[in-house]
């Protein structure tokens, strides 16, 4: 009886399954699929509902391992057709979690005290201060290490049991063996958690002031920046016969001539490019917005790029993968990218640890050849404090000879 019930339950799993392959693959249609790549995930699809059908067992819904199994029984020798079916197949387990057929891969995580805690920091973060998901990404993060340390030395996650010793021994612990710089920003994140903490009464006393100061050099060194022979030739760079290519260069065009951060490009949205009135918005650091004017070398670009080969798609990001899925560019490392392979095909040498920051750097240096002052590149770079600005005051070497002290002759200061 058990046995013809299983067989039973199997089929009519079977059978919902199937009933979401059309599904799927409509939704990947919608992303840009090509219509030939959509063909042979459907049959892939097809073969295994099939082959699952086939077979004799108590288990009554798919899994990974069964997705290895088939994969190892399929005639497939080439390894773009293996690979294609694979991302089908586990692409589609996916889908069916995704609309509640089958289990969730995964128990979902209890919903403990201390989650939630990360929660409310979180929304405060993200609603009272501004920051970016990628800054409140940073400091959740360290969060959760904190109350894991806490647990390892306390027994409990509760933050009422923090003190001066834990705060310090975990900063000296995480921070070891790193830069200077990435500790600087472990006592800033710090020091805002555990505000928060005794602003929301979650602590009885302020512990801020047991995080340690990091030094930092209230003066850096000299910006990195490009020649305009270098900006040029890296804006050459992109093929501009190619739907990568114009994508690529307005991309390029606005870190050159408005100097945009690379996550300003990416939250670049169609009702942001004002046509008519030839402004576009720039959403900024800390839910900082601005108008600026876009300059007509820009907007032809971003045009060109919108009328040839953005297409319409369930999104208002301007700048969208060329290839399927056609989602919106995600992460300043995409950018990033952007940068760094034009310049290795434009051959101009590359800082490190710098790539879309740099036009940033160069638009203000040229700015200064040019006249402008230091509030004048603040408006433009959008600082919030003019003391982000003062370090491009290096870069005007005319201007600094003219102010520099000669050095002593001979029988001078010794």
């Amino acid at each position: 009886m058990n046995t013809k019930n299983n067989a039973q339950n199997h089929h009519a799993v079977c059978n919902v399954i199937e009933l979401h392959i059309d599904s799927f693959i409509a939704g990947l249609k919608l992303v840009g699929y090509a219509a030939k790549t959509l063909l042979k995930k459907h049959a892939n699809l097809r073969k295994f509902a099939n082959w699952r059908r086939r077979l004799k067992r108590p288990r009554s819904e798919p899994h990974e391992a069964e997705v290895a199994e088939f994969m190892a029984s399929s005639c497939q020798p080439a390894k773009a057709d293996r690979y294609l079916a694979s991302t089908a197949l586990l692409g589609f387990l996916e889908h069916l979690r995704h609309h509640g057929v089958i289990t969730p891969f995964a128990p979902t995580a209890p919903d403990t005290a201390a989650l939630r805690l990360e929660r409310r920091y979180a929304d405060f973060l993200r609603n009272e201060k501004g920051l970016a998901e990628s800054s409140i990404r940073f400091y959740a993060r360290l969060v959760a290490n904190l109350l894991d340390y806490l647990h390892k030395e306390r027994g409990t996650t509760a933050v009422r049991r923090l003190d001066a010793t834990i705060v310090r021994r975990f900063l000296f612990e995480l921070g070891r063996d790193r830069s200077s710089e990435y500790v600087r920003l472990l006592a800033i994140s710090l020091r805002s958690f555990l505000r928060f903490l005794h602003v929301r009464d979650e602590i009885r006393n302020d512990l801020t002031a047991a995080v340690p100061t990091v030094r930092k050099w209230s003066q850096p060194g000299v910006p990195k920046k490009l020649t305009s022979a270098e900006v040029n030739r890296v804006l050459d760079a992109p093929h501009r016969k190619t739907a990568i290519g114009r994508r690529d260069y307005a991309i390029l065009l606005l870190l050159a001539r408005l100097g945009l951060r690379a996550c300003e490009v990416l939250l670049l949205q169609l009702g942001d490019i004002r046509w008519r009135t030839g402004e576009i918005l720039i959403r900024g650091k800390g839910a900082r917005s601005d108008v600026l004017p876009l300059p007509r070398e820009v907007g032809a670009a971003i045009a060109r790029y919108l009328r040839l080969d953005r297409g319409v798609w369930p999104t208002q990001q301007i700048f969208l993968r060329t290839n399927a899925p056609r989602v919106p560019l995600s992460g300043s490392a995409s950018i990033g990218h952007i940068v760094r392979r034009s310049m290795v095909r434009a051959g101009v040498e590359r800082p490190k640890h710098i790539a879309a920051h740099l036009f940033r750097h160069t638009l203000a240096s040229r700015m200064l050849q040019q006249g402008a002052t230091l509030r004048d590149i603040s408006e433009v770079l959008r600082h919030r404090i003019h003391r982000s600005t003062e370090i491009y005051a290096k870069i005007d070497m005319d201007s600094l000879n003219e102010v520099v002290r000669p050095w002593p002759a001979r029988g001078g200061a010794q």
